[in-house]
């Protein structure tokens, strides 16, 4: 793109999976920007509203109210990567590149910058737009709190919250029948969802893709429980958890997505080995999509809106190619090609996982 005087008209999409707080990063983008003179367009259901030409302009009216609303008014989607765009042919799914579309429309559009808000996906996406030369921003989100350059994500507070809710809930019919409880949670390949919500909601067992679990150190908790007078145990299981020798769990493939493999049914697999090696009546809930659904925390509403300020902030003084992050208790820049070097995954010797060992939560390896 060539050089640009002043900044008048900026894109705004969300991409990958909807979670609590889009809506709330929408208006911190949205308000101050039109402050500032820019005319702000909204482009609808992710990169693919980039590559099919589908937006419309975006005024105060539009994200008045919404600080609170769970989803996004843009619509969003995991399916619409432009390097790997599917296109339904007579024999088959055929994955084509059209980047060069999504540059046409952006051009078309007039835009000075593009602020797209998601998760890992999404910033390996601005990071190529940038390269193609598209002034991108990145706002880091995603429930699983997997972006390594941020401190937190927007959406993890509260997906755990739901977690945390959930587990509660569970707790009291889990002591009233005796029964252990399995309790499935997302995540992907990172377990911060059932390590902070199984931490906050008081399970017993928790299990992340991280730590390989021993099946025998599973029953072996669960019996020790009993010999203490306590007759039900809770787990909490992250979808790509797995035990030691073994595989995650899937549902099978959608070549659709960047990440064709689809994770699930491992608490399903855990609550018929505990009942068939303990004895112990065993039942599993899975959360599923109940964790990106409904109104964000408080916490997630703030940190949206600062995310969407920040960058704003960042748009106007033409900083472009870095992802808005929340760095202690401040909102920092860093730049997307090192915010996307790899996945901030669980680490055994986190703060975290040892205060849950030191309050008796076993991760099913000791």
């Amino acid at each position: 793109m060539s050089a640009i005087r002043k900044i008048r008209r900026i894109g705004v999409l969300t991409g990958g999976g909807d979670c609590p707080g889009l809506n709330a990063v929408i208006r911190g983008v949205t308000k101050p920007a039109q402050d500032l003179g820019m005319t702000v367009f909204g482009i609808m259901d992710g990169f693919e509203g980039l590559v099919e030409g589908k937006a419309r302009e975006l005024r105060n009216a539009d994200v008045s109210g919404i600080l609170a609303r769970g989803g996004t008014i843009l619509g969003s989607s995991n399916k619409g990567d432009p390097f790997h765009w599917p296109v339904q042919k007579d024999d088959g799914i055929e994955i084509m590149d059209k980047s060069a579309q999504a540059v046409k429309n952006y051009e078309a559009w007039n835009l000075d910058a593009l602020i797209a808000i998601g998760g890992d996906g999404t910033m390996h996406i601005c990071n190529k737009l940038s390269q193609l030369g598209l002034n991108v921003i990145g706002v880091p989100k995603t429930i699983d709190n997997d972006l390594d350059a941020t401190d937190l994500t927007f959406g993890h507070d509260s997906a755990i919250y739901v977690v945390s809710m959930a587990l509660d809930r569970l707790h009291t019919t889990a002591s009233s029948h005796h029964r252990v409880i399995v309790c499935e949670v997302m995540g992907r390949y990172a377990g911060w969802i059932a390590l902070n919500g199984g931490l906050s909601g008081g399970a017993d067992i928790i299990l992340i893709p991280e730590m390989p679990f021993s099946w025998e150190k599973v029953y072996d908790k669960i019996k020790q429980r009993e010999l203490m007078g306590k007759k039900f145990s809770l787990v909490a299981v992250s979808e790509g958890a797995r035990a030691l020798g073994e595989e995650m769990t899937t549902k099978g493939q959608d070549i659709k997505r960047t990440d064709p493999v689809r994770l699930g049914g491992i608490g399903e697999v855990v609550a018929r080995n505990i009942e068939k090696n303990t004895g112990r009546e065993t039942r599993v809930t899975v959360l599923g999509h109940l964790q990106r659904g409904g109104s964000p925390t408080p916490f997630d509403r703030i940190l949206s809106t600062k995310f969407g300020a920040y960058a704003i902030d960042l748009v106007s003084r033409k900083k472009f190619g870095y992802m808005v992050a929340l760095k202690g208790s401040d909102i920092k820049p860093v730049r997307i090609v090192d915010a996307i070097l790899k996945q901030k995954l669980v680490q055994p010797d986190t703060q975290a996982v040892f205060a849950a060992k030191s309050v008796g939560i076993s991760f099913g390896t000791e």
